[in-house]
């Protein structure tokens, strides 16, 4: 049965022009050399002590260089004689299980054949404690057991909250390496107190927990490495939270004010935890509060889920429309997973499902009101990750000529 009237079918949408997004692409040449030079600083290569077990904890995040940065680490500590494998440190992702993990893992190339070391997905975890407002914190146990535990991970603007931390090290030691449990339990706190709980339970964790150093990571708005800094325990906090304030200032946006339908090409876990980076788009269940410019969208379009994500679709709540084939290749479990776990079901709720791109956006102009339709506004682009080139409507072509920042690629 057809959704829309013939009319409807019979409309023709504008033509697209694509459009580069200009943004600062300072970014970091010698990845490899950096993270050699950052792990020889005395108050670093100081923590590592020959014939100690280093737990070496890796995400579910697709940051650029992963495999090269983790594998330099995993070099570092085995020319000071350490012996080091890889733990995972995704929370509830993966499904919060041990295989959903490896998989994961897996699919950013970090494997026990590429990194040359064991790799552990085991999901169990021990007591550290509670905070002040009563909530739990869990950690993965063979990294507790370890002699010492090395969180690698990126520093930028959460999803959720608003805070002087944010994601980064902190949070995998408290989310990430608190597995599905340990993530379950911190998400019983309110967004509104998140930060400072997260911040709280960073430090029992620190103070219970062989953390020797974080590796963070920064990038530019092009999804490239921008910086890598080992984070010292006993100051690791305190440079994080100066690190968030750099990442804040390399946040890419979308620099079109207003919208009538932005299309997405793919959501994904690799590309942000929430699917999409809420602080880009200016949508969402959770935050409540955008430190970004963030553009006036009306209706939104999703056309795919990413491969890496392997079916977690967590984030397509927020869409008005969604195709065909984003519906079948969501893995349910996963994203429910996901979703109950930071207590947030909007998030995957499914939207109205069209047969295709086409009949998708036909269906958002149907549904539009107070616009004019003969002038659309519409932006498409591929993903919240990687925002260097859009692709506008006729209508948005002013926009762009007014906009130093902003680039036609095409007459």
């Amino acid at each position: 049965m057809p959704l829309l009237l013939p009319e409807d079918y019979a409309i023709s949408l504008p033509a697209m022009h694509r459009v580069r997004q200009n943004f600062d692409r300072t970014r970091l040449e010698d990845v490899e050399g950096t993270v050699r030079r950052e792990l020889a600083r005395p108050e670093i290569r100081g923590k590592v002590h020959p014939g100690s077990r280093v737990a070496v904890a890796v995400g579910s995040r697709g940051i650029r260089n992963l495999p090269c940065i983790v594998k330099t680490v995993i070099e570092e500590l085995q020319a000071l004689g350490a012996e080091p494998f890889i733990v995972s440190a995704m929370g509830s992702h993966g499904g919060g299980t041990a295989e959903g993990q490896r998989e994961v893992l897996t699919g950013y190339g970090i494997t026990e054949e590429a990194m040359g070391v064991p790799v552990k997905t085991d999901t169990d975890v021990v007591h550290l404690g509670e905070t002040s407002r009563g909530i739990q914190v869990w950690f993965d146990k063979n990294a507790f057991e370890a002699d010492l535990i090395v969180p690698i991970n990126r520093v930028k603007l959460h999803t959720d909250f608003v805070a002087p931390l944010q994601s980064g090290i902190c949070k995998m030691l408290v989310i990430g390496l608190g597995n599905h449990r340990g993530c379950s339990a911190i998400h019983e706190e309110e967004f509104s107190h998140f930060g400072e709980t997260l911040q709280e339970a960073a430090t029992l964790i620190l103070e219970h927990a062989p953390v020797g150093f974080g590796v963070a990571i920064l990038e530019n708005a092009y999804d490239e490495t921008y910086g890598i800094h080992a984070l010292p325990r006993e100051t690791l906090i305190e440079d994080e939270i100066e690190l968030v304030k750099q990442a804040r200032k390399n946040m890419p946006i979308l620099m079109i004010p207003q919208i009538d339908i932005l299309i997405v090409e793919q959501i994904g876990k690799d590309i942000s935890g929430a699917g999409f980076d809420p602080n880009i788009l200016g949508k969402s269940y959770i935050l409540n509060e955008f430190v970004l410019d963030v553009p006036e969208i009306n209706r939104m379009v999703l056309l795919d889920i990413s491969p890496a994500s392997h079916g977690n679709g967590i984030g397509l709540g927020v869409f008005d429309i969604i195709t065909r084939k984003v519906f079948e290749q969501l893995d349910y479990e996963a994203m429910y997973a996901n979703a109950i776990a930071i207590k947030c079901v909007d998030d995957c709720k499914v939207p109205l499902i069209a047969a295709d791109e086409d009949e998708a956006v036909k269906i958002a102009v149907k549904i539009l009101r107070g616009v004019d339709r003969e002038h659309l506004k519409i932006v498409r682009i591929r993903s919240t990750l990687e925002l260097e080139e859009i692709q506008v409507s006729e209508a948005l072509l002013p926009v762009v000529e007014a906009d130093s920042r902003l680039e036609l690629l095409e007459a």
